[in-house]
């Protein structure tokens, strides 16, 4: 079973998501928090395996919590679900530790599998999202840092997150950003479409 908290500062937003998830047989809500500070709190108290987060909250903002619940230790992945699409938002949002980013307007077909995802250990990044950062971020190619070529190398071989960082010795939060970089500049949404992309335009063998 998935346990999930979700965090909106919205009351109809909540019982919505609330409704959604929890028609599926293996995902649980266990907490609702509609400020910051009451997300820190959540996550603090459920130990969820996924959080589901707006970034704008009536108190505090969704930036503030995840670097709060990171800082906290043995955080969930954080999994961001606004309708804020601006580049300063999503880019605010990963390098503060998200797993994912979707928009609000995404269909069960999307967001489910994004939460699963997450749950996982895996990044999940809206395709909308991917392809308006690729169209800020992406040169003629684009470009992969070396430590991004590794990270996605050892995806290629069927590493987990896990194992590539104990090959990497780097924390698996360090892996899952390294990875939602990697999205952004190819413009792809999974790890397969990764790898895939990244072979065919010649960065991997």
């Amino acid at each position: 079973m998935t346990r999930i908290v979700i965090v909106d500062d919205h009351p109809i937003v909540r019982v919505g998501l609330r409704a959604l998830l929890e028609t599926e047989a293996d995902l649980e809500v266990v907490a609702e928090a509609a400020s910051e500070d009451e997300a820190v709190a959540a996550c603090a108290s459920h130990a969820p395996d996924v959080v589901l987060m707006d970034l704008r909250l009536g108190e505090g903002s969704g930036v503030g919590a995840i670097a709060r619940i990171r800082e906290a230790g043995s955080a969930p992945p954080i999994l961001v679900l606004t309708n804020h699409d601006a580049d300063a938002d999503i880019l605010a949002a990963v390098e503060a530790g998200a797993a994912g980013y979707l928009l609000k307007d995404a269909p069960p077909s999307e967001l489910l599998p994004a939460v699963r995802a997450a749950a996982a250990g895996e990044s999940a990044l809206a395709p909308a999202v991917a392809a308006r950062l690729l169209q800020r971020l992406r040169a003629p190619l684009p470009t992969l840092s070396l430590r991004e070529l590794e990270v996605l190398g050892l995806v290629g071989e069927g590493c987990s997150n896990t194992q590539i960082a104990q090959r990497l010795h780097v924390t698996e939060a360090t892996v899952k950003s390294h990875l939602v970089h990697v999205f952004t500049k190819l413009g792809v949404s999974s790890r397969t479409a990764a790898v895939a992309e990244a072979r065919r335009s010649g960065m991997l063998e």
